[in-house]
């Protein structure tokens, strides 16, 4: 079975990872402080903060720039992780549509639901495709000059760590607050954890403190451990140097892994040219995705399923969209192109794993089912 997920994991992980659990420090250390500083160079940007998953990030982030009235237009289309932190904060959520052809947030239906009492908008790189950067600014452009202020935006790139936009990495041209994973399954892993990439110096210090109670931890170590005041309360959100070790090494090898990754998707966008059953997500011009999953839109889905595993090849929706669930029904919405994907949504293997005579093999079994020809 090709499976559709498969931790990654570098070999050099297993040495380093025993200097540090027999070093007597395994909590929050200098493997923290060096993980950063790799995740800076790699992010481009001076303003990063580890925590112990992208759900607490996206909560601390979310907790830093709410406002206690607010509307926060969000996505149904993702894992329950981008929502469920917004519930955590007593917000209210509007729900915003998908666009039809890449997944992502439709962003001409974000437009027309800004309004005077939106304060922050969540939206999420489905898949590791980026949204179209230009079009967002142009729209929160258009709401600064109609309401006088300017949305909050905080970015779920769960799915996004390599992703590029414009020939950048999508943080090193950010305004917004962006929050990525290193849970499991992700591209890079450091078991579980996340990421905060800041727009500024004065979000990131305070999220150095909140995700640590609020302690100033270089203060304390000055103190002997005792606890100076602490002006705002925090979280338990930071990361070990248990995991941080194990992301030192892993992050070694994502550009290479993008490589490959980029070179298996090149392989399903031409095979699935003539398939006239089957569309791809679409990519917006600037864009150069992480491709952490690699989604069509089929005919005959669940036929589709089925035959795809009996031949050996693990296929998923993924993520059930977020407002079926019962604890968000006080935020129903008519939402007509999520309705049209959702029955026809489906992911294919793609990943680090994934050999180019897979792919061939993925594309030969989609041919044949819909075509009857290999």
């Amino acid at each position: 079975m090709i499976p559709l997920f498969k931790p990654f994991m570098a070999d050099e992980v297993d040495a380093e990872l025993s200097k540090v659990l027999h070093s007597g420090y395994i909590g929050q250390g200098p493997k923290v402080d060096e993980f950063e500083e790799d995740l800076k160079k790699v992010f481009q940007s001076d303003y990063v903060v580890t925590v112990n998953s992208a759900t607490s990030g996206l909560q601390l982030a979310i907790h830093m720039v709410k406002d206690d009235w607010g509307v926060v237009l969000s996505t149904p289309l993702t894992c329950t992780a981008t929502n469920f932190p917004i519930l955590a904060e007593d917000l209210f959520i509007q729900w915003v549509d998908v666009d039809k052809a890449n997944l992502n947030m439709d962003l001409d239906d974000l437009a027309r639901k800004i309004d005077k009492n939106t304060r922050l908008i969540v939206l999420v790189h489905w898949g590791g495709v980026p949204i179209d950067y230009d079009k967002l600014e142009d729209i929160l452009s258009s709401a600064y000059r109609k309401f006088g202020f300017r949305p909050t935006v905080v970015e779920d790139c769960a799915h996004a760590m390599g992703a590029e936009w414009d020939g950048d990495p999508i943080s090193a041209r950010n305004k917004n607050i962006q929050v990525y994973s290193f849970q499991a399954i992700k591209h890079i892993t450091s078991v579980d954890g996340g990421a905060i990439v800041f727009p500024n110096e004065e979000l990131y210090k305070r999220a150095k403190l909140l995700r640590w109670y609020g302690i100033d931890r270089e203060s304390n170590k000055k103190d002997m451990r005792c606890e100076s005041d602490i002006k705002e309360w925090g979280f338990k959100f930071h990361m070990n140097d248990v995991n941080a070790t194990v992301g030192i090494e892993n992050l070694k090898y994502l550009k290479d892994m993008m490589v490959h990754i980029r070179t298996i998707a090149s392989i399903y966008d031409n095979g699935l040219l003539l398939v006239d059953e089957v569309i791809p997500q679409s990519i917006p011009d600037k864009a150069n995705p992480a491709f952490w999953l690699y989604t069509i839109l089929v005919e005959e889905r669940d036929k589709f399923a089925k035959y795809m595993t009996e031949n050996d090849i693990m296929v998923s929706k993924v993520h059930e969209r977020n407002d079926n669930h019962s604890c968000l029904d006080n935020y129903k919405a008519l939402l007509p192109n999520l309705d049209y994907v959702a029955d026809k949504m489906i992911c294919i293997p793609i990943g680090w794993w994934v050999t180019e005579n897979d792919a061939h093999y993925i594309i030969d079994t989609i041919r044949k089912f819909y075509c009857g020809v290999e």
